[in-house]
């Protein structure tokens, strides 16, 4: 019995280190993950999208969230509250991507109702097998809402 073949994912990637985004981007490829990849480079940015205003009019709902935490503008802790407590966005996945392991990150971003936190591995090979089971949970694991 074959699985149903399932639709690519939207996601969007919360990231302002090109290297890190370089990293994402080859997992992405390297696992032959169907899914589109959206990057923005900032926490304002992340909202313009998320809110579809200015260059992000056309964008898509989202249907999981790769968030760093050390951004400019407005923190990725920032964003994952403004996420967390607007009904209409609520309902997607967030997991923190970030290089902190502090204790304190941990707490906050799950009182914020992160739904995971990954604490970025420094070697490619690592990084790259992260991406892809985070990838592999949330696509095709868990069963993510069809609302949109």
């Amino acid at each position: 019995m074959t699985a149903p073949a399932a639709q690519p994912v939207e996601v969007l990637l919360v990231e302002d280190d090109p290297g890190d985004e370089l990293m994402t981007r080859e997992a992405f490829e390297d696992n032959k993950i169907g899914n589109t990849l959206h990057v923005v480079r900032d926490g304002e940015e992340a909202l313009d999208f998320l809110y579809r205003r200015g260059a992000h009019t056309g964008a898509p709902t989202p249907d999981l969230i790769l968030l760093d935490l050390n951004l400019p503008k407005y923190d990725g802790r920032q964003v994952l509250e403004r996420i967390k407590s607007d009904p209409d966005l609520a309902h997607i996945p967030v997991v923190v991507l970030t290089t902190s392991s502090a204790e304190e990150d941990i707490l906050r971003s799950y009182r914020l109702h992160a739904n995971a936190y990954v604490t970025k591995p420094v070697d490619l090979d690592q990084f790259i097998a992260a991406v892809r089971q985070i990838d592999e949970f949330f696509v095709t694991v868990v069963r993510l809402p069809t609302q949109r």
